[in-house]
């Protein structure tokens, strides 16, 4: 339940922008991004607005073309999250967050517990193609809502096909691999 503590740690309004990062969110983040490389031009870009932006694609699920006019431009932007991406920086990132907003509420770096839920489209026992499409589209936009960034960490979201595999295996798969990246789950 939502308390009124809970509520001002989670307030954003004195920012441009819900997803931009606060100070004290960079001085987090700033340890992590990799230096400019060696043997050319010095790095001119701003940093934290490179980040601002990459969120802001990430929390509305704009297009690129659609970065608003006050952030660095769309193909720069674009290119840090591609690079950040390929070498791991956004991971370590979002770690290093992640950890950040568990301690500030008192809680332990890793979670104690994991929850598995199940999800399925239904299409028509006839296959009308039609009744497919509509279950199709109902599937691939709940995948989409619970994939959304914030800037609030959320446990792993991993979402398949309803028939991919029987859900008892499936599981094991799911509690195997974060067993592996939070050691205090316990399977």
């Amino acid at each position: 339940m939502w308390k009124p503590e809970h509520r001002r740690a989670a307030e954003r309004s004195g920012l441009r922008y819900p997803s931009d990062l606060r100070d004290a969110e960079w001085a987090i983040a700033r340890p992590m991004i990799p230096p400019a490389r060696h043997g050319g031009r010095k790095r001119s870009v701003n940093l934290p607005e490179i980040l601002n932006g990459i969120f802001y694609v990430l929390s509305t699920g704009c297009q690129w073309q659609a970065l608003p006019k006050d952030r660095p431009p769309k193909s720069t932007v674009h290119h840090y999250f591609m690079l950040w991406d390929w070498d791991g920086t956004l991971e370590r990132i979002h770690h290093a967050l992640y950890v950040a907003v568990r301690e500030q509420a008192g809680r332990e770096a890793s979670p104690t517990t994991a929850i598995i839920d199940s999800q399925s489209a239904k299409g028509a026992q006839k296959g009308a193609l039609r009744s497919i499409r509509r279950a199709l589209m109902r599937a691939r936009r709940s995948r989409v809502a619970s994939g959304t960034f914030s800037s609030i960490p959320r446990p792993a979201i991993l979402a398949t096909t309803a028939s991919w595999l029987k859900s008892s295996v499936f599981a094991e798969i799911v509690v195997s691999v974060l067993c592996r990246s939070q050691p205090r789950l316990r399977h």
